[in-house]
């Protein structure tokens, strides 16, 4: 029982951590539409797309959950990656000016960098229980 707990606590952390961080995109993205900013809504789209795939309890999918979850951490790295050479606070894009805006940014890198580990930890308990 404790170890369904346990999975239980990552799938909603995982929920959450992906809910915030697509409501972030989705919310900057809006701001600056005609500037680029559908890149950003996009990106919230694709957060919200790869938490459906990993979520959906439906049999041809359930077989390929790791192919989705690994894609799931790829894409987030991906995008933490982006921010640090392009974002906005970045210490690599240029001078970091700390506004609410740059403080959101921060939050949401650690929200990703935390849905990373914990889509990792998720794929070991999925992998142990199949054992």
């Amino acid at each position: 029982m404790p170890a369904k707990r346990n999975r239980s606590s990552l799938r909603i952390a995982i929920i959450l951590l992906t809910l915030f961080t697509a409501a972030v995109h989705v919310w900057l993205g809006l701001g600056f539409l005609d500037n680029g900013g559908w890149a950003f809504v996009l990106n919230g789209a694709g957060y919200v797309t790869l938490l459906a795939l990993l979520l959906i309890d439906w049999p041809p999918l359930a077989r390929m959950r790791w192919i989705v979850r690994w894609l799931f951490i790829a894409y987030t790295a991906v995008t933490v990656i982006a921010w640090l050479f392009i974002g906005t606070g970045s210490p690599f894009a240029g001078p970091v000016v700390m506004s609410g805006q740059t403080l959101l940014a921060y939050a949401d890198k650690a929200a990703e960098v935390a849905l990373i580990v914990l889509l990792w930890l998720d794929g070991q308990a999925q992998a142990a229980n199949r054992a």
